[in-house]
């Protein structure tokens, strides 16, 4: 009878497949849509922007803006990298989203084949705990990954806004530098004309004392 018994029960469940960590399409496609937010950041940040809101330290060292530019630009690279990563290898992002694959082609599969349950080949018992869960945390994953995108394009709109104040910033400058140049230059013409007029009141004043030393020569000569 134990024999029997034993003949009657299930199988136990096989153990979870390991979860692979190569980025499938889903996976490739939100650490693409990072890249993409984060290197757009960056250009942003060019040096021409940087410079422009520092434009005494621009004009007289450019050398230590230059490298204080570079290094607050790698260390924000490097930190949004480095975060980045530590979040996809705490939240298992890749073997979710992977699995998330997965379950969509499996899915897909069923739906073309007539929409029948579960393949023969898979009952429900024989399905590893990872694939249940992983079935119901679908839905999620997909919402997740829709707000994840949401979130970097709201970022991406934010850097754009962010570098046309840049631009603005850079253009009022440019036309303050314009105004002074245009003041500097009226000064010099003042200057010059002043100089002019000196000129002149100093040789009328000469020509003044050469006519009365003649006309004095000429009324002692009569005398």
């Amino acid at each position: 009878m134990a024999t029997t018994s034993a003949d009657n029960r299930s199988p136990s469940p096989a153990p979870p497949p390991p979860s692979t960590q190569t980025p499938g399409p889903r996976a490739t496609a939100l650490n693409n849509v990072f890249t993409a937010a984060l290197t757009h950041t960056i250009h942003t940040c060019s040096y021409a922007n940087f410079a422009a809101c520092f434009p005494t330290s621009a004009r007289y060292a450019p050398a230590v803006l230059n490298n204080v530019w570079r290094q607050i630009v790698g260390q924000v690279e490097d930190k949004a990298k480095r975060e980045f990563e530590e979040i996809l290898v705490e939240k298992d992002v890749v073997g979710g989203l992977n699995e998330l694959e997965r379950l969509v082609g499996t899915a897909k599969a069923r739906r073309e084949g007539g929409g029948e349950g579960m393949l023969p080949s898979e009952p429900p018992h024989m399905l590893p705990p990872q694939s249940l869960y992983l079935a119901h945390l679908a839905p999620y994953l997909a919402t997740t990954q829709s707000q994840l995108e949401t979130e970097l394009r709201a970022v991406q709109v934010e850097n754009e806004q962010l570098a046309k104040g840049v631009e603005r910033q850079r253009d009022e400058v440019e036309r303050l530098v314009s105004g002074l140049e245009a003041l500097i230059a009226d000064l010099e013409g003042a200057n010059g004309a002043m100089s002019a007029v000196t000129e002149d009141g100093e040789m009328r004043k000469e020509a003044i004392d050469m006519d009365g030393e003649t006309g004095g020569r000429a009324r002692g000569s009569r005398l």
